[in-house]
């Protein structure tokens, strides 16, 4: 491979200092605009390419953000990653984005990883399965800014952008219980997703706000897998007060849950009606979609989360800059 034109080399065809060559590549004020000219002028026909990481590492920075996802086939994070990217291209930024497969030992390993490359700041989604955050706050000793969105770790002092699941919650089962439901059942994500405690709470709050006692055997947990789903839903059609309604943690949960309620003879959106969170484009590919999801707008969190990163980054310095809460308030959405 041909090696890459050096100023040495601009500067030795020119008759020209090396500090000469590299003030006029910068233009700077103190080279006339005629050598800033010939200087460009041959940089351009020796096929000469500034060394980006000694630029960068003037600068203090690398123009490049890491992002740390769960899973990037899920609709929710392919729509916030498309929204991140846009912004993050019209401010000159590179993203290095990468999936934790929900699972906490890889995503630790993914943080030290984008640490070792010097990313100027890091948009994480948590694993469903991270119960410790460390590997996050050491980043605070590297001047690397986190921010949070979607899945948000359970700790204080930290930047975040995260949809109000409690009050969605609210308006999920209000909708079934305007619908005349009583016996309202929610399948429920793992205790150790904040988002999975948002849900139970708004959906307790939804029921006593009614008058109406809550049950917490009608809330079951799962790892969010098809096969957790099943078992979800199983343990609630077996319940001796049948739920008529259930609450899906989100439109994939929801879609393994009416596939093995119809294996079971139930007929969905009769027997037992379903409302969803996400709002996802499965929904509209469903021959049986829930009746309603909640839409909690990933590409607005994508945007004010990386606008967030941005602010972050340019005011670093600030050591009086608080942290960023941003709730973005969810909207109930009705299927045909």
């Amino acid at each position: 491979m041909k090696k890459p034109v050096t100023i040495k080399e601009i500067a030795k065809k020119l008759n020209l200092s090396f500090s000469t060559v590299s003030r006029a590549l910068h233009q700077h004020r103190s080279i006339s605009a005629a050598t800033q000219q010939r200087v460009r002028e041959t940089a351009a026909e020796l096929g000469y390419e500034p060394n980006q990481t000694a630029i960068f590492f003037q600068q203090g920075k690398t123009f490049t953000i890491g992002v740390i996802l769960p899973e990037l086939e899920e609709s929710f994070f392919a729509e916030a990653i498309s929204a991140i990217e846009d912004i993050a291209y019209d401010s000159n930024y590179t993203l290095m984005v990468a999936q934790s497969h929900d699972d906490e030992n890889r995503e630790k390993l993914l943080v030290e990883k984008m640490r070792s490359h010097r990313i100027d700041g890091l948009l994480v989604s948590v694993a469903k399965n991270t119960k410790n955050f460390d590997h996050f706050e050491l980043l605070k000793n590297y001047g690397i800014p986190v921010v949070y969105f979607d899945r948000v770790p359970p700790l204080k002092n930290i930047n975040y952008v995260a949809s109000n699941i409690e009050a969605g919650s609210m308006e999920a089962v209000n909708y079934l219980l305007k619908r005349g439901h009583r016996n309202i059942g929610l399948v429920n994500g793992p205790q150790s997703l904040v988002s999975s405690g948002q849900r139970k709470e708004g959906y307790i709050k939804a029921m006593q706000k009614n008058r109406l006692k809550f049950d917490p055997t009608f809330v079951v947990n799962c790892d969010l897998s098809e096969s957790g789903t099943i078992e979800a839903l199983q343990t609630l059609v077996k319940h001796k007060r049948k739920p008529t309604a259930i609450v899906g943690f989100n439109d994939y949960v929801t879609a393994f849950a009416i596939k093995e309620a119809l294996k079971l003879g139930i007929k969905v959106n009769d027997d037992i009606e379903f409302v969803s969170f996400s709002n996802a484009p499965i929904t509209k590919y469903m021959q049986y979609p829930p009746l309603a999801s909640v839409e909690q707008f990933p590409a607005i969190q994508g945007q004010r989360a990386i606008n967030t990163l941005l602010d972050l980054i340019k005011n670093k310095d600030d050591a009086e800059q608080g942290f960023y809460k941003i709730v973005i308030e969810p909207e109930l959405r009705e299927h045909q």
